[in-house]
Parts: C-alpha cells; structure tokens; sequence
C-alpha cells in the first residue's frame, strides 16, 4: 500500500501498476494513431519531390519541395504569410459569429414551432440549394467588393448547417424531458434553457462544425474573387506572378489554419461536453 498523496486514499500497488500499464497503452495507441496519420502526407510528399527532382514537369509548374521550404521561411520571416492568415481569420470569426447567431436563433424558432417550420422551411431550403459562391456576383452589385461582402458570404456558409442542425437537434429531444420540465414548473425560458438546448446540444455542435468548415471554404473563394489580402488573394497573386511556389505555401497555410480550427473546436466539444462522456462510459 502506498499513500499516493495527501488528499487521496490508499492504493495497492497492483492497481497503480494496472494503471501505469493503462496509460503506456494509452500513450502507445496516440503515438500508432499518430503515425498512421503520417503516412500518407509523408507519401505525397515523397512523390512530390521524386517527380521535381526527375523533371517530370518544369520547374515553373511544380516546384521542388525545397524551395517551396525556403519560400515558406522567407514569408513567415518577413510577417507576410501572418499578416495575410490574420486577415482570413479575422474575417472568418466575424463572419462565423453573425452566421451562427442568425441560424441558431432560426433553427430554434424552426425547431420550437411546427407553423414557423412550415412557413420558413420550404423557402430556407430552395435558399440553402444554391452555393455560397453563387451569391457573389448579386452580392457584388448591392455590396461592392468591400468587407461587408465577404463578411455575408462567410455568414451565409455558416448559417445553414446551424440552422438545420439546431432545428433537427431540438425537433429530436424526447417529449419526457419536456414534462419533467412541466413538472417542475418550468417557464418556457427555463424549459429552453436547461432542458431543450441541453438535449440538442450534440447536434448544435454539429451545426457549428460544419458551419465553421463552410465558413472558411466560403472566405476562401470569396478572397479570390474580391480581396486584396488574404490567403485566398495569396493564391491569385501567385497564380498570376506564376509563382507557384506562392500558391503552394497559400495552400499549406490553408489547409493548416482549416485543420487546427477543426481540431481546436473538437477539444472545445469534449470539454463542453464532458458530462456525456461520463454517462457513457
């Protein structure tokens, strides 16, 4: 028995021993994952620096690795990359956050009312089924090709996952919960608050993932068509400096910012949402 510290109780050592096992399990399962994960960009990679180095395409079209490296350096030295990846996110949060306010305060309202459904449904739907990038050119004619264009361009990528998830999500909560909130006395407030949008919470957070992915692939395209900063003015630049080297450092900056968001917005849900995880396990 050894006394593992002072506010806890004795533990045999077979157990801590079980314990010790269970987390270089643990810690082996992350490294395999991890590694598994690298194969294939390490592979593409490869491939790519095979077919630079045996000039299966000239230079000017596909860049050897190195020198995408050194250019990748010099842009992050001299701030230029940081600067534009700023733009994108600044734009991409504020965007994000209209979005997303807008389709969680529709979807509850969709979720909560059969006739605000019925109303709002059909028209919402025929709206959804045209791509984001297809309201850019009407939206340039109202807008210019200002911030609040492509703040309305990020918005409405956000604004239909959120809003047919939340609603999907409340529509889904189980009408026992609803009366055990009836009999506690609950106003309609207290009935939302802590036990409708509790009860939908997996699938709001389904919204705002798939909201904050349509959220930056819609900057994206909306900087390549009407910026002058941004990731997305960084492709088109290059492209039309015919520097790839350029486009391909825009890209992998792309893609990383992508992944880190979706990433970061994972390990903010299971924190959030600890108290399912306990349940479950």
């Amino acid at each position: 028995m050894t006394l593992l510290s002072d506010n806890t109780a004795l533990v045999p050592r077979s157990l801590q021993g079980r314990a010790r096992t269970w987390r270089l399990r643990r810690g082996g399962l992350r490294l395999r994952r991890v590694a598994v994960a690298l194969i294939l960009p390490l592979a593409l990679v490869a491939a790519w620096w095979l077919a630079s180095s045996q000039g299966w395409l000239p230079e000017q079209i596909l860049p050897s690795p190195a020198y995408v490296y050194a250019t990748a350096v010099e842009m992050i030295a001299s701030g230029e990359i940081l600067y534009h990846t700023g733009v994108s996110l600044r734009r991409v949060v504020i965007g994000f956050l209209f979005g997303a306010v807008a389709g969680l305060t529709l979807g509850v309202a969709m979720g909560l009312s059969r006739r605000v459904d019925d109303y709002v449904r059909p028209l919402f739907l025929a709206f959804a089924q045209i791509p984001t990038l297809g309201w850019i050119p009407l939206l340039m004619l109202i807008f210019g090709i200002g911030e609040t264009l492509k703040i309305i361009v990020i918005a409405k990528g956000a604004l239909v996952p959120m809003t047919l998830n939340t609603a999907a999500g409340i529509r889904s909560v189980p009408a026992n919960f609803v009366e055990v909130g009836h009999a506690l006395r609950f106003n309609r407030w207290q009935t939302l608050r802590l036990i409708v949008l509790p009860g939908a919470a997996p699938s709001i957070f389904t919204g705002i993932r798939y909201g904050l992915t349509h959220s930056w692939t819609a900057l994206v395209g909306v900087e390549l068509l009407a910026s002058s900063e941004g990731l997305g003015y960084l492709l088109v630049w290059g492209r039309q400096m015919f520097w790839l080297d350029v486009v391909i450092v825009a890209m992998i900056a792309i893609g990383i910012v992508g992944f880190l968001m979706d990433k970061g917005f994972d390990a903010t849900e299971n924190r959030v949402q600890r108290w399912k995880q306990k349940e479950e396990s």
